[in-house]
């Protein structure tokens, strides 16, 4: 079967918009990301003990796991008007590091235009000697009560 499906320009707008003193001090600022073939926009209850949201793998991916070198984008929005979410990014590595998401925010994590979450990240307890790792998985733990999260994945 032969697709029907053309690649597309994802656009990505990020706008910050703020008067202090009667000046603008806002910016606008945007990336385009070309030769975008598939899109995941979905959303998912995260309870109080750990899940996993989101996973990659090289080659050959169970149903919900993405090719870690065709990702080029990653959306992740906290809906909650209450709680926030701790997110934690694991690479091959077993590195990880993990950021609050407060309720209504949104984390943006860039797969390199061209080879994906593929050597995207390090972490470590002390200074590193950077050694980029892929993006395995990504889990969320919500602290009081159970949120939703809005999760956008583009890639090629």
């Amino acid at each position: 079967m032969t697709t029907t499906i053309t690649a597309a320009t994802l656009t990505v707008t990020v706008t910050e918009a703020i008067t202090l003193g009667g000046e603008a001090q806002g910016a606008t600022n945007t990336l385009t990301i070309s030769s975008v073939t598939e899109v995941c926009k979905r959303i998912v209850n995260v309870p109080t003990t750990e899940v996993e949201i989101l996973a990659f793998a090289a080659t050959n991916p169970a149903a919900g796991t993405f090719v870690e070198a065709d990702v080029r984008y990653l959306r992740i929005t906290n809906l909650d008007d209450t709680n926030h979410v701790t997110l934690t990014f694991k690479n091959e590595a077993n590195a990880e590091f993990a950021v609050k998401l407060d309720k209504g925010q949104s984390f943006i994590y860039n797969g390199d235009l061209s080879g994906g979450v593929v050597d995207t990240f390090d972490a470590s307890a002390s200074a590193l000697t950077v050694a980029l790792a892929d993006l395995v998985n990504v889990t969320a733990l919500a602290d009081t009560a159970a949120v939703d999260l809005e999760l956008f994945v583009a890639g090629t």
